[in-house]
């Protein structure tokens, strides 16, 4: 079976990228754009093959899954043998339970989604909570961008360095970047006030006279980011701090909360494009050797262990 890359216009040189990595060309994928704003695709070459269709569904997130539901139908009417959605920022992630009656669960809605148009596997990377793996019908591989980042981040720290958990369900990420930098781990207790606001309060750890690194799985607004490094500093820690996230949304006013002197750099992966405003110390670690990796393994029906997600 031939293997096919299919590209999205949400990453398109995310999309490139990963299909040299498997030393092919992708699949001639076109988007017409409507005045009223609806969408046509077209994806040419896939009969037979098995397909990979890349595209992450970051802002504006609404149009980026409508398109890799639309791309995902066009692929299955195109012919294709096998098909597997390719989503390294994966929308909806952090709607996974109702906060209060009347909510809908955006990530169960999706997944569902994706397999009514014909996606008969999903790849993430780091998604914001493991439980899409339960709520999705198809088998789904979260693979993780923790070793890409740890190793930027080893040549960035010192040896009294500190790994820091923004907030508790940052816990298990923060000890995944701490055993792999051999650095103890620092948590701060926050809570979010709204969408956009949340206030840190607690620090439970030693930061004072060390370098701190904070780490999460996304920076949206810089809100979780910008209260944990501000309880950091008051608690001693050396500025300027490090901090890695595998998913760089950076929508506003990340700019304004992150920009500055406080932070020295702001580690991301190109999950998503990164054309955040310059004044951002942004450094971006390539996602493509991974995603290019797991793809032409699961193409030759190879084990992906070493590559995935761990809660």
């Amino acid at each position: 079976m031939t293997l096919r890359i299919a590209v999205g216009t949400a990453g398109p040189a995310l999309g490139r990228a990963v299909a040299a990595g498997l030393y092919t060309e992708p699949a001639v994928t076109s988007v017409e754009r409507f005045p009223d704003g609806e969408l046509r695709p077209v994806v040419h070459g896939v009969r037979g093959a098995d397909v990979y269709l890349v595209q992450p569904t970051g802002p504006p997130v609404n149009e980026h899954v409508m398109e890799l539901l639309l791309l995902l139908d066009a692929c299955r009417r195109g012919g294709a043998a096998r098909l597997t959605a390719v989503v390294p920022y994966f929308g909806y992630a952090r709607q996974d339970r109702r906060g209060r009656a009347g909510e809908a669960i955006g990530i169960r809605v999706v997944a569902d989604a994706l397999a009514s148009a014909g996606a008969r596997r999903l790849i993430v990377v780091d998604p914001h909570t493991a439980a899409l793996e339960a709520v999705c019908a198809m088998p789904v591989e979260m693979l993780t961008a923790v070793p890409v980042l740890a190793a930027a981040l080893g040549e960035r720290t010192v040896d009294d360095a500190v790994v820091v958990a923004p907030d508790l369900g940052a816990v298990k990420l923060a000890e995944r970047y701490a055993a792999l930098l051999s650095r103890p781990v620092a948590v701060v207790r926050k809570t979010r006030l709204s969408g956009t606001r949340v206030s840190a309060e607690e620090l439970v750890g030693d930061v004072r006279g060390r370098q701190a690194v904070v780490v999460d799985d996304m920076i949206s607004t810089g809100g979780t980011i910008e209260a944990a490094v501000h309880v950091l500093l008051e608690n001693g820690a050396i500025p300027p701090v490090l901090v890695a996230a595998t998913h760089g949304l950076f929508v506003p006013p990340a700019a304004e909360r992150l920009g500055g002197p406080r932070i020295a750099a702001l580690l991301v992966t190109d999950s998503l494009p990164q054309d955040a405003p310059t004044t951002l110390p942004i450094r971006v670690c390539p996602s493509a050797p991974l995603l290019a990796d797991a793809i032409g393994r699961l193409h030759r029906d190879e084990s992906l262990d070493d590559l995935l997600f761990r809660t």
